[in-house]
């Protein structure tokens, strides 16, 4: 059987403090926002600038890591694969959210990288 590749990797900014918690097991749980911008000269000499959002989940130790060590506005590298992920809400209503799961994270402002 052949394998599939899902893998991502993201240069940006984080937007806000990342959200951690704990599931009821015990395991930490970060997620934040990431935000990449693109630019480009148009055929007609117009600058252009778009911003992708994304956003990222971190599990355990790293999620821990990512609590002390990165902030709003934080210019960080993260690699990952892409999920998506499916509830239903009290009306009964499906909602879909995709999501990068992190499993390297390197902050670009500063030296070092965090590793699951």
């Amino acid at each position: 059987m052949n394998r599939g590749l899902n893998k991502v990797m993201l240069i940006g900014w984080v937007d806000g403090q990342p959200e951690v918690r704990e599931t009821p097991t015990g395991r930490a749980v970060a997620t934040f926002s990431l935000a990449t911008s693109r630019s480009w000269t148009s055929s007609e000499g117009l600058r252009h600038e778009e911003t992708e959002w994304f956003n990222v989940v971190a599990w355990g130790s790293l999620a821990e890591i990512c609590q002390k060590h990165i902030g709003h506005e934080q210019y960080v590298y993260v690699e990952g694969r892409l999920q998506t992920r499916s509830w239903e809400d009290n009306q009964g209503r499906k909602h879909f959210r995709t999501e990068v799961v992190a499993h390297e994270l390197i902050v670009l402002t500063d030296t070092g990288g965090f590793y699951e």
